[in-house]
C-alpha cells in the first residue's frame, strides 16, 4: 500500500527535514580528525529531544543508536563507535528525524581532514547521482527511471552501485512501500504519483557492488575492502517537480 501524503503531512514532513537538515550542518562542522562517530551520536540524539523531535532509529528492530555512522568500506548501517577518525577517512552519517509523527530521512559521507582524489571522486559522483535519480522523480515517470538514471552515470564513472540496500517510502513509519532501488531499466516498475513521498539514497562502491554483513547483523560493508559512499535525500512528488525536504545546497534547492 502506498501513501499518499496531504498538504498538512507535507508541511509536517518539510518541518522535520529542516531540523535533519540543522543537525547534519552542525556535524559538517565537527568533522576532523580525532572526533569519535560516538561523540556525533550523541551530539545528534541530544540536538533531537532538545528541539522537540525524536530520534526515530533508536530502537527499530532493536537498533540502539540515533544515527548510523559509516566509514571507509562500510556501506551502510555502521554503528557509532569510540574509536578516533581519521586523517583520509571517510564516514556517512545516516539519520531519521521523527518531529510530531512527521518523518525526514537523510544520509551524507563526510572527508575527515585531507582525502585522496579517487575518495574525492567517489564522493562526488554518488552525490551527483542523487541528483540524477532525483531529476527523474517525475509525477508519471516510474521507478526505473530514477535507478538507471543513477545506474548509467555512476558506472560510466567508473564505479558500482549497491543492489541489497534501496531506497524506500516514508511516512507515517520509516520505510514504507515502494523499494526506489539504485539501478534499473527505463519505463519499469511503479508509476510516480503526485503526494508520493519517497527516500533517493545511492550507495555507490569503487570496487564491487556486493556486500557482507559483519556478525553485529547490522553493518553492511564491501566484500573487496574497497570503500563506499552514499547521499539521501527524502523528497515529495509533486505536479511541479520533485520536492527535497532535506536540501543542505542552496543551489540545489
Amino acid at each position: 500500500m502506498i501513501q499518499r501524503k496531504s498538504k498538512r503531512e507535507i508541511e509536517l514532513m518539510a518541518e522535520a527535514g529542516k531540523l535533519l537538515v540543522a543537525i547534519h550542518k552542525e556535524i559538517a562542522k565537527m568533522i576532523k580528525p580525532g572526533i569519535t562517530t560516538a561523540e556525533i551520536d550523541k551530539f545528534a540524539e541530544k540536538y533531537m529531544l532538545e528541539h522537540g523531535a525524536i530520534p526515530e532509529q533508536i530502537g527499530y528492530n532493536g537498533y540502539k543508536y540515533a544515527t548510523c555512522a559509516s566509514i571507509n568500506d562500510e556501506i551502510c548501517h555502521g554503528f557509532p563507535r569510540p574509536e578516533p577518525l581519521k586523517n583520509g577517512d571517510i564516514v556517512t552519517i545516516d539519520m531519521v528525524v521523527n518531529l510530531n509523527g512527521a518523518l525526514a530521512d537523510s544520509a551524507w559521507t563526510y572527508a575527515v581532514g585531507e582525502i585522496d582524489q579517487q575518495a574525492k571522486h567517489l564522493m562526488d559522483v554518488t552525490k551527483e547521482s542523487l541528483y540524477k535519480g532525483i531529476e527523474q522523480a517525475q509525477v508519471g515517470n516510474r521507478i526505473g527511471d530514477i535507478g538507471h538514471a543513477i545506474q548509467q552515470y555512476a558506472e560510466a564513472e567508473g564505479l558500482s552501485v549497491v543492489r541489497d540496500f534501496t531506497g524506500h517510502g516514508i511516512g507515517p513509519t520509516m520505510h514504507e512501500s515502494p523499494h526506489i532501488p539504485h539501478y534499473g531499466l527505463p519505463g519499469k516498475g511503479t508509476r510516480l504519483k503526485e503526494g508520493m513521498a519517497i527516500t533517493i539514497e545511492p550507495m555507490l562502491n569503487e570496487g564491487a557492488w556486493q556486500s557482507q554483513m559483519d556478525n553485529n547483523n547490522w553493518t553492511a560493508r564491501t566484500i573487496d575492502g574497497k570503500r563506499s559512499a552514499q547521499f539521501e535525500h527524502t523528497l515529495i512528488i509533486s505536479k511541479d517537480g520533485p520536492i527535497i525536504l532535506t536540501e543542505q545546497d542552496e543551489d540545489n534547492s
